[in-house]
């Protein structure tokens, strides 16, 4: 069940990952140069990396992970709703 769970949040972050990405917002800009390799896909395949890395914790029976991702989950959608409503 844990793992269904980390994979619904994984979806969701891809959505927020690529909204933000999409909303060329000035921010994006800034970031560091290997953030723009692959015209913005190579933080999406970290964000994969992530995912796939903590579902395999989890799997190895570290359920402590599925936390971890749900803590970066949140704190990537409240990133993501700052920078898409216009308050960043």
């Amino acid at each position: 069940m844990a793992i269904f769970l980390l994979f619904m949040l994984g979806i969701a972050n891809f959505a927020m990952h690529k909204a933000v990405l999409e909303s060329r917002h000035p921010l994006l800009g800034r970031m560091p140069w290997f953030f723009h390799l692959l015209g913005g896909r190579f933080s999406l395949a970290v964000e994969f990396l992530m995912l796939v890395a903590a579902m395999l914790m989890v799997a190895a029976g570290s359920p402590a992970w599925a936390w971890v991702y749900a803590g970066y989950s949140l704190a990537n959608g409240f990133a993501a709703w700052l920078i898409l409503s216009g308050r960043v």
